[in-house]
C-alpha cells in the first residue's frame, strides 16, 4: 500500500518512536491523527491531536467517532514500569499488560471495521526484541510483550481476508526516554526505525526487524535451553 493520502492514527504519538512516526508520516503526504493521554503535549505541526488513553475502552470509542476515516493504525503507545514477575509491584505489572495486550486489543477491535469500511489498509504494530528475550528483572514488560506478539499473529489471520494487513515491529533498544539507562552505543536512532517500519508497511511486510539485536535474537530462537 501507498502511504501517501492514507488517513493514520499514531497512539502514543507525543514522544519517542511514536512522535517520529507521526512527523514521518506527514512527510510521506498522509492525514495524522497523533494520539496522546494529554494531547496538548503534542507540538507536532500538521497533525490532528487526539485524546486517547487506550488502556479506557470509552476513550479508544470517542477517538473512533473523531477519526472514522482512518485506514492505518500504528499501535506505538506503550509502558514500561521496569517490575519483576516474583516480587514486582501486581499494580505494575497488570498495567503492562493492560497496556501493551489489552490496549493494542481495544484500539484494534475498535478501528478493524472502520478501516475495513473504508476500503481496507494496515495496523502496525511496536512491538520489541523483548518479545522474545526474557530477561527476569523485566518479566512484567516482556510477558506483555510477548503476549502483544501472539496477538498480532491472530488477528492477522483474521484480518487478512477483510483487507487488512498486520505488521509487526521488533526492535531492540532505541535512544529513547524508555531507554535512558542503557549505553549510547547500544541504541539506535527512533528516525530510523520509524523509517524502516513505514516502509515494511508499504510493503506489506507481516514482520519487521529493526537491528542487528533483534535479528540475532530471532535467530537463536530455536536453540534448546541448557539446563
Amino acid at each position: 500500500m501507498n502511504l501517501n493520502d492514507s488517513v493514520v492514527l499514531v497512539t502514543g504519538a507525543n514522544r519517542g518512536l511514536g512522535r517520529h512516526f507521526a512527523e514521518q508520516l506527514v512527510q510521506r503526504g498522509a492525514k495524522v491523527y497523533a494520539g496522546a493521554r494529554r494531547p496538548e503535549t503534542i507540538d507536532l505541526p500538521g497533525v490532528i491531536p487526539v485524546a486517547l488513553d487506550i488502556t479506557d475502552p470509552e476513550s479508544v470509542a470517542q477517538a473512533v467517532k473523531v477519526a472514522g476515516d482512518v485506514t492505518v493504525v500504528v499501535n506505538n503507545a506503550g509502558s514500561g514500569t521496569g517490575a519483576a514477575l516474583i516480587d514486582g509491584d501486581l499494580d505494575k505489572i497488570r498495567l503492562e499488560m493492560e497496556t501493551h495486550y489489552f490496549g493494542t486489543l481495544h484500539v484494534t477491535r475498535a478501528f478493524a471495521p472502520v478501516i475495513e469500511g473504508n476500503g481496507g489498509g494496515a495496523f502496525l504494530n511496536v512491538l520489541s526484541v523483548l518479545s522474545w528475550l526474557h530477561p527476569g528483572g523485566l518479566g512484567a514488560y516482556t510477558s506483555a510483550k510477548a503476549a502483544e506478539w501472539a496477538l498480532t499473529d491472530a488477528v492477522r489471520d483474521q484480518l487478512t481476508p477483510r483487507g487488512i494487513t498486520v505488521s509487526a515491529l521488533h526492535v531492540g533498544y532505541m535512544d529513547t526516554d524508555m531507554a535512558a539507562n542503557i549505553p549510547a552505543d547500544q541504541k539506535i536512532d527512533p528516525a530510523i526505525v520509524a523509517r524502516l517500519a513505514l516502509d515494511g508497511v508499504e510493503a506489506g511486510r507481516p514482520e519487521i526487524i529493526a537491528d542487528e539485536l533483534s535479528r540475532s535474537v530471532k535467530q537463536g530462537l530455536a536453540t534448546a535451553l541448557q539446563g
